[in-house]
């Protein structure tokens, strides 16, 4: 089942963005969720992901900074990121996440995040 990626945008330094993945079916509540992000000519980099149970993990750069959660009743997870530097533009894209913090599902289209003055 193909995610769909929201809530991406254009955002000053310092600013806030909230973005939102929808993964309909029934493995959602019953699967490890990551957001990944990739820039030009770099691979995807898992920056924060979810259990089913709640327990998070975060990539340094984003730690303090970005907040990963989940929703098993609407079958959404969410990245609320504040305090946006450049560095963090990139297209975020969200996907099932194996034991190794790899990529299990099909990809979505992905949400712009640009940050800059």
């Amino acid at each position: 089942v193909q995610p769909v990626e929201s809530g991406g945008g254009w955002v000053q330094p310092g600013g806030s963005l909230t973005l939102s993945c929808a993964i309909s079916g029934d493995i959602f509540s019953t699967t490890r969720l990551g957001w990944f992000r990739q820039t030009p000519g770099n691979e995807r980099e898992l920056v924060a992901s979810i259990t089913s149970s709640g327990n998070t993990a975060y990539v340094e750069s984003v730690k303090g900074r970005f907040t990963v959660s989940r929703d098993n009743t609407k079958s959404t997870a969410y990245l609320q990121m504040n305090s946006l530097k450049p560095e963090d533009t990139a297209v975020y894209y969200c996907n099932q996440v194996g034991p190794i913090g790899n990529p299990r599902g099909v990809w979505g289209q992905g949400t712009q995040v640009t940050v800059s003055s």
